[in-house]
């Protein structure tokens, strides 16, 4: 019979081992993705800031190299069609009409976020001068910010006034 019961305390204490391995396991698995989604959260609201600032601020003398620089953070087809508004509105426009334009984020807040997709809130100001206004105008907006990870970089895949 002890023969018996020592197999009985060996085994349950090997299962007993076995399921504290998996809890730990799994634990220490959602502390991981925990610690990988604070940092997507971390690092999506500082790269949706400075891109969409400089998405939006431009001089008529360099609209169209400063803007395009921008573009190196956005996802390929937003870029395509960012390039595209550049070159046949916001460049005319800004060159016709001498418009400067400065655009800095007040507010910026994180709606959702994982390791590989971001949603983000800018509350933004921007203070636009022209030949016809010199003093210049302020206007604020708030614009959501979607973002996904590629190549272990956040780009911006869309912008959208709220």
């Amino acid at each position: 019979m002890s023969g018996n019961r020592a197999k009985i305390v060996f085994g349950s204490l090997g299962v007993l081992g076995l399921i504290a391995a998996v809890i730990l396991g799994l634990s220490g698995y959602q502390l991981y993705e925990h610690s990988r989604t604070e940092q997507a959260r971390t690092d999506a609201l500082t790269t949706a800031g400075r891109t969409v600032t400089a998405m939006f601020s431009y001089e008529p003398g360099t609209v169209d190299t400063e803007l395009p620089k921008a573009a190196d953070n956005l996802t390929e087809d937003f870029r395509a069609d960012y390039l595209k508004l550049i070159e046949q509105a916001i460049a005319p426009g800004a060159k016709e009409k001498q418009l400067t334009v400065k655009a800095t984020a007040q507010a910026e807040g994180v709606v959702s976020a994982d390791p590989e997709h971001a949603v983000v809130l800018l509350y933004l100001n921007q203070l636009t001068t022209s030949k016809d206004s010199p003093q210049g105008t302020t206007s604020g907006s708030r614009v959501r910010v979607s973002l996904d990870k590629a190549d272990n970089r956040w780009l911006v895949s869309q912008v959208t006034p709220v």
